[in-house]
């Protein structure tokens, strides 16, 4: 597997299509192009610098700020929008928006929903703990992780401190534990079925010694530059060690940790930078991260709390809104929903559906499920459809095996606390909630193709 930044002549290459059995689609692989190997490798630079929720949102500040947004205090007074770039962050969340020096107090929102959170192992209090000269820590599982995907990889500890002042400091080591399996010889019954005990068999070790020996504490205070001594709280996860990288023939594949939903994080936020230069549309534009969406969403940094609700009304009452134009504002607004969905799998082909089959590297997925786990309708398809177009990105359709249970994401949420519409989008990947997952290098660079063209209208 090569590092992500090591591009190569190959790149020009031209494309080819992969033989399939017949009544298969047929699919054109794309070696992958220079710009599409840049972009992947600024996201494996911005998962790196993310590995919590918290540092997600601060890397998105951080990155929006250098483009010239500024940067708003949710208890100081908001000053008047039109033809300003502005953000705000709450917790491991962050709105970001753009907004035409021809706004009106009835200017609808496109708003570019994603989440900062992934499936991981989170401390628990009193967290270092040990036996048998180990050295372990103490956690619960958070959200619904593959759980034999953790085991021996090396894993970063990441999250927020904070203190007796009620300030917070970011925290985030270098590798630092691991989940060792059992080794062969001691279960050989493994390859029939291996199953962890969710609390016995998932406590990372990190070091030798007795556990009144040392603090987990201690070097995640060390890692942020302050006194152990005065952390009086904590929100600490574990991350994948590893660097994200390109690898495949004409390295159309992409692997990292937290693609699932750092990828449309990224996007998002790629794209809004660039629609922001020059930026006047009839619409204001969005970018909405919201955290705790593995866990239900129902927090007040998730999408199922008041924080979007919040800054749109005091978006819209800077602008001299009344409630009868807020509701104008929100019936000509839209919400795109990105999240990762299934890419077929090549060796559990059954539990995909057997007609609508997405696949890695033929681009972005328009999510569809008739039950409304997806917000997408046919108002919300034939939008898609027309954004893909306007971006020159062919895009595909998911939908579930009909045997086979169909997660849901922000979009259903959105849809339901502020009556907009919304359509469920993302891209197809292998190894969901995996600690490292699998996407195309080119879907991943479609993606943010084509959020610019909704950002811009």
């Amino acid at each position: 597997m090569r590092p992500v930044n090591q591009a190569d002549a190959r790149c020009g290459r031209a494309p080819r299509t992969i033989e399939a059995p017949p009544n298969t689609p047929r699919r054109l692989v794309v070696p992958a192009a220079p710009e599409t190997l840049a972009h992947a490798a600024d996201l494996a630079a911005f998962v790196e610098a993310s590995p919590s929720s918290f540092h997600a949102a601060a890397e998105v500040a951080a990155r929006l700020e250098s483009a010239g947004f500024t940067r708003l205090d949710e208890a100081a007074a908001w000053p008047a929008p039109a033809g300003g770039r502005f953000l705000v962050v709450r917790d491991g969340a962050v709105l970001a928006w753009v907004v035409p020096p021809s706004a009106t107090a009835s200017t609808g929102v496109r708003i570019f929903g994603a989440h900062s959170d992934s499936p991981a192992f989170k401390l628990k209090p009193k967290p270092t703990t040990g036996k048998l000269g180990w050295l372990q820590a103490g956690v619960e599982i958070y959200g619904g992780p593959l759980l034999n995907s953790w085991l021996d990889r090396e894993l970063r500890l990441a999250g927020r401190l904070v203190l007796d002042d009620g300030s917070t400091a970011l925290a985030a080591t270098g590798p630092l534990l691991r989940l060792p399996q059992l080794a062969i010889h001691l279960d050989r019954d493994v390859n029939s079925g291996l199953a962890l005990d969710k609390q016995s068999q998932t406590q990372p070790v990190w070091g030798l010694g007795a556990s009144d020996s040392a603090d987990i504490l201690g070097e995640l205070a060390r890692e942020a530059g302050v006194d152990a001594a005065r952390i009086r709280g904590y929100d600490i996860v574990t991350a994948d060690a590893a660097r994200g990288a390109t690898f495949g023939l004409d390295d159309v594949f992409f692997a990292s940790g937290r693609l699932d939903d750092l990828a449309s994080v990224h996007a998002g936020v790629v794209a809004l930078e660039r629609a922001a230069d020059g930026f006047d549309a009839d619409h204001i534009a969005m970018l909405a991260v919201f955290d705790h969406e593995e866990v239900g969403s129902g927090t007040r940094s998730g999408a199922a709390g008041p924080f979007l609700s919040d800054v749109l009304e005091r978006l819209w009452l800077s602008l001299g809104a009344d409630r009868e134009q807020q509701l104008r504002a929100l019936a000509a607004s839209w919400c795109v929903s990105s999240d990762v969905g299934h890419s077929v799998h090549p060796n559990y082909a059954d539990k995909h559906d057997p007609v609508v089959q997405p696949m890695l590297g033929s681009g972005p997925i328009l999510k569809i499920n008739a039950n409304q786990r997806y917000a997408t309708d046919a108002a919300g398809a034939a939008a898609w459809n027309t954004w893909c177009a306007e971006a020159g990105v062919h895009s595909q359709e998911f939908v579930s095996n009909n045997g086979v249970p169909c997660g849901s994401t922000i979009g259903p949420i959105t849809a339901t606390r502020l009556g907009i519409r919304t359509v469920d989008v993302g891209i197809p990947i292998l190894s969901m909630h995996s600690a490292r997952e699998l996407a195309g290098v080119s879907d991943l660079w479609d993606l943010a193709r084509v959020a610019e063209v909704f950002f811009r209208g």
